[in-house]
């Protein structure tokens, strides 16, 4: 099975939106260089965050994230984002009504399910988690295997965390080389085991 990857932009002082659930600047790096990252040709980075962010996209087999994200993006109409073959919506709830049940969105409840079926559907891919509430809830049940962080220089003060509620201690490894992009830098950590 492929690693469980913990990821997100977030704030140099931890947040990855604002106390409205906005991302503010958080994702100005994604439109601020010469090089498409997707085909779509919105999404431009500099050529140092392309060489860093591609390569672990398209490893990316099935992302986890939580109801409340889905429900802000609309459920991205049914595709999943950035190419990801399948979504699994952490829920206590069914499917929105009328939702097209051929989309790759899997709803399950509880977070150690929602891993359990991602890894299935990703297989030696790696399963990304979105960071927030449902990625802390995630590591905190010890199914991180490495965190990425994509940090920006803003400040928010107050706000939705990286890591959520998390409220107990965890080791993290040095991380490896940071690569610094334009308005951000690259930080990936392995989880201490």
């Amino acid at each position: 099975m492929g690693k469980v990857v913990m990821y997100g932009s977030v704030s140099v002082d931890g947040f990855v939106a604002d106390e409205d659930d906005q991302p503010g600047p958080l994702f100005d790096w994604l439109s601020g260089g010469d090089v498409p990252l997707d085909e779509s040709g919105e999404v431009k980075v500099s050529q140092t965050s392309y060489d860093y962010i591609r390569p672990h996209w398209d490893r990316i087999g099935a992302t986890v994230v939580g109801r409340h994200v889905f429900d802000m993006t609309d459920g991205w109409d049914g595709k999943p984002p950035g190419g990801i073959d399948h979504v699994v919506v952490v829920t206590h709830r069914p499917a929105p009504e009328g939702w097209d049940p051929e989309a790759p969105f899997h709803f399950v409840d509880g977070v150690g399910a929602a891993v359990a079926t991602a890894q299935e559907l990703a297989g030696d891919r790696l399963v990304e988690v979105a960071a927030g509430d449902v990625g802390g809830q995630v590591l905190a049940a010890g199914l991180v295997d490495e965190v990425r962080m994509d940090v920006v220089p803003v400040v928010f003060g107050s706000g939705k965390r990286y890591f959520g509620s998390v409220n107990a201690q965890h080791l993290l490894e040095d991380p490896d080389v940071p690569i610094q992009g334009n308005r951000v830098l690259h930080l990936r950590y392995r989880v201490r085991r």
